[in-house]
């Protein structure tokens, strides 16, 4: 297949394709971080989405206003005001709609839950990267064209801490999930706090870190759908 993975600098999922034996390409604004710049397209994404030449397109689109956890749009920021952040929206949301009318037959976009849910659908998908062996939790969306649901591989990480939904004590695993107030736990991954909370601190390159595909994840897209 040719693959065009579209917002992606860290060539994760494209060097998932690449092992499974197809001609995939990343394409960002950025230069790549994957260390193949040979198989990168630096510019517009929108320029390569035109060709006709796509068999599948795995697009992540950017999520800083799509994602429910954005609270510009309601109070504004030093960075935004609330109408300059509504209008990043619209121009978030028409983005991601490009993905959705590109001319592949096959297409899966990837993003957080967040405003899309409604604006253009249920996902067909939600998936944890803890269903493909990384010990994190982070739920992730996805919306399918001519493609199958994503099936956990079964590696399923090990928890080593849970928080009481009661009293929100924390706990080693090892006690269980009925392990204090006789009440059941959440698990705490590795990529939270005790709070529930992710725990990557604010910095520049912040948003960059966290929209990472996970290499597990990156894995079951390139073989599964490889087979199909």
């Amino acid at each position: 297949m040719k693959v065009l993975v579209a917002c992606e600098e860290s060539q994760i999922v494209t060097k998932a394709f690449r092992l499974a034996g197809h001609e995939a390409y990343s394409c960002d604004l950025e230069a790549p971080s994957g260390g193949h710049p040979e198989w990168h397209f630096q510019g517009d994404v929108l320029e390569y989405l035109k060709w006709s030449y796509w068999d599948l397109v795995i697009a992540h689109p950017p999520y800083t206003f799509l994602t429910v956890a954005n609270t510009y749009l309601n109070r504004g920021c030093s960075k935004y005001t609330i109408q300059e952040a509504r209008e990043h929206q619209a121009k978030a949301q028409a983005f991601f709609m490009e993905f959705v009318s590109a001319p592949a037959e096959r297409i899966a976009i990837e993003n957080p839950i967040g405003v899309m849910n409604t604006r253009y659908r249920k996902p067909d998908q939600i998936i944890q990267p803890y269903e493909y062996g990384h010990p994190e939790s982070k739920k992730t969306c996805l919306w399918l064209k001519n493609l199958p649901k994503l099936v956990p591989t079964g590696e399923i990480a090990e928890v080593k801490r849970y928080r009481c939904t009661k009293c929100g004590s924390v706990f080693d695993a090892q006690l269980g999930v009925y392990g204090c107030c006789k009440s059941p736990a959440k698990p705490i991954w590795e990529n939270q706090t005790p709070s529930g909370q992710n725990k990557l601190r604010p910095s520049p390159d912040r948003a960059k870190i966290r929209s990472k595909t996970y290499e597990g994840v990156a894995n079951a897209m390139a073989m599964q759908w490889s087979i199909y």
